[in-house]
């Protein structure tokens, strides 16, 4: 079929464009008929212009427009003409002009869509990602293939101008013990071996610093065979950064930079340096999460110290057993109704609290359902402690430490929620997380894991705790966190073979399994391997959060469901018993 490329795009047009004759290709986004004639908007995926068929200008293409429909590929030549008074349109960039057709060439019909290819439309996930093609057509998730094409420009120019090489590391790799699940893929050539896809590239960037290149970057994918939700997938992208001779603050330096010309470029925004810290201790205490939202206030209080003395069980069989008492302040809600209480309480419950303690503040001091439990003193330390207000509430949670503070922690957002504290227009707020625990001990396995991964180092100072008491040992660890989300997270990295052989020892991996696994790497330790570190982002979460999105599938091109289907193009799916043969695999039933 012939057709002339076009002259110009659906959002080019403007008044200068009067008078001249152009060539338009698209779809047809809109059709209206209105008294004979016929006003189409002309969509790709710059804009949209109005192009008009009118049988006094041109009978044969007005004939030809009449049955055009709904997502129609056409190209269209005309004349442009100022919009008659009165029929301007302010929403659209091309809106003081519209095209006089001459000449109409359908290049392909289109059957009635699904749903139709318009923003905020009312339709299920699971079909806009059937038909992800035409989901894809819609204007916001145009945006947002956008915003990430922008968001890989800006990583690119920016790690390029501080003299970072970006290096590949490869997609087939050994299976390497790193926590979550690897997807596995069969050798046809060495029968009964398997090569993984990497969670991360990990040990390769280590080794590209033993390697001597000393700024290393990659925008690479990385793969985890875990259970899904709506930051998560099971292919992902990562920005990542490692570098040789730094220490935490070079790491700072660099993604402050970073995320400052990020905002500049994406979002108008300039913010400065330093991003506020908070050790992960810190983090727990004040806000019940190791990824704090810090866009609000509601900060959590400990109340241990005001009521050491108390003799109500609760507070002193916690303080005893070296659990926490810890708080929040809902300033102004003194007025929630019992029901309004109850329903908290039910919240905080399946958290897994055993209850939840509430106060209301009066003129004449605390009422509360344990108010006759408490001393007159221990009142008023709790007022001044938590700096209360006639009108507020007070919400009290008391147990074990961690799942105390996590519990608290999640009643923080809940109560953020209820009270409209998270509004699209709230300033985006990013902290450090540091001093992270270096392991933590899985009750099941009866064993300790690495936090991060096994290769982060410990403190220093920590060092002395590894074998005998390995819950004391800090990590040199970092997270960078983002309106509540861990966009990325690092570490300094062990560079010696015998720390990284005692680190193994503490996780219960052997010699033998430590040479069998990573052995590669820790012969490459003998040779001069410098100290090195770096930090990996979640690309897709950085994006999802810049685009005001909530979820890393309306970023993602053609992303899965959340039980790891593609509905497009029905995979996984079942291969035919010679592929099988060939890759040695019998599948049992």
């Amino acid at each position: 079929m012939d057709f002339k490329t076009r002259t110009h795009t659906c959002k080019d047009l403007r008044e200068e464009q009067i008078g001249e004759t152009v060539i338009l290709n698209g779809w047809v986004d809109n059709r209206r008929d209105l008294g004979g004639v016929i006003f189409i908007d002309l969509r790709d995926r710059y804009g949209i212009t109005q192009i008009v068929f009118e049988p006094t200008y041109n009978k044969e293409a007005h004939e030809l427009g009449k049955s055009l429909r709904s997502e129609f590929v056409i190209s269209i030549e005309g004349k442009v003409r100022k919009r008659p008074e009165g029929t301007e349109n302010s929403q659209l960039e091309t809106g003081q002009v519209d095209v006089m057709v001459d000449k109409l060439t359908i290049l392909n019909e289109a059957e009635t869509t699904p749903f139709q290819i318009k923003d905020d439309i009312d339709v299920s996930e699971e079909l806009r990602l059937k038909y992800r093609y035409l989901d894809l057509r819609r204007s916001r998730m145009q945006k947002n293939m956008i915003l990430r094409h922008k968001f890989y420009q800006v990583v690119r120019n920016y790690f390029d101008s501080q003299n970072f090489l970006e290096i590949e590391t490869p997609i087939l790799m050994k299976s390497t013990p790193e926590g979550a699940r690897y997807f596995l893929v069969p050798s046809r050539l060495h029968k009964g071996s398997f090569y993984a896809l990497p969670q991360s590239p990990q040990t390769y960037k280590q080794l590209l610093m033993v390697a001597g290149y000393d700024k290393y970057f990659q925008i690479t994918k990385c793969f985890r065979d875990e259970d899904l939700r709506a930051d998560r997938q099971p292919k992902f992208t990562q920005i990542d950064v490692e570098m040789s001779f730094p220490n935490e603050e070079t790491i700072f330096t660099l993604v402050e930079g970073l995320m400052q010309q990020l905002f500049k470029e994406l979002k108008g925004i300039e913010f400065s340096a330093p991003i506020p810290r908070l050790t992960y201790d810190e983090a727990l205490e004040r806000y019940g999460s190791d990824k704090p939202d810090l866009r609000f206030g509601l900060e959590m209080v400990t109340l241990n110290d005001a009521l050491s003395n108390s003799e109500f069980r609760v507070f002193k069989d916690t303080i005893d057993n070296g659990g926490i008492i810890t708080s929040l302040l809902a300033n102004g809600c003194g007025n929630y109704t019992r029901n309004q209480l109850d329903v908290l309480t039910e919240f905080a419950k399946k958290q897994g609290a055993g209850g939840l303690i509430w106060m209301r503040v009066k003129e004449d001091g605390l009422e509360a359902p344990i108010a006759k439990f408490l001393s007159d003193d221990e009142k008023q330390s709790i007022i001044n402690k938590m700096n209360a207000k006639v009108g507020d509430l007070v919400l009290i949670v008391s147990g074990p430490k961690q799942k105390t503070l996590n519990i608290m922690g999640n009643l923080r957002l809940e109560m953020a929620r209820r009270l409209e504290l998270l509004k699209d227009t709230i300033e985006d707020k990013l902290v450090w997380i540091t001093h992270f625990p270096l392991l933590e001990w899985d009750d099941e396995t009866q064993r300790y894991y690495a936090m991060h991964h096994p290769f982060t180092s410990p403190l220093t100072e920590d060092i002395k705790y590894l074998e005998n008491e390995p819950s004391k040992v800090r990590a040199r660890a970092y997270d960078l966190v983002m309106n509540g989300n861990e966009i990325a997270g690092g570490s300094m990295r062990i560079f010696n073979s015998d720390l990284q052989s005692k680190m193994f020892s503490v996780l219960g991996i052997s010699k033998e399994e430590a040479n069998e696994k990573f052995g590669f790497l820790m012969n490459a330790f003998k040779y001069g391997a410098p100290p090195h570190g770096g930090i990996a982002f979640g690309l897709d979460r950085m994006i999802m959060l810049f685009a005001g999105e909530n979820s890393i599938r309306d970023i993602m091109a053609f992303p899965k469901t959340t039980s790891g289907l593609s509905l497009m193009d029905e995979s996984p799916s079942k291969v035919a018993d010679e592929q099988l043969r060939e890759l040695h695999i019998k599948l049992r039933k």
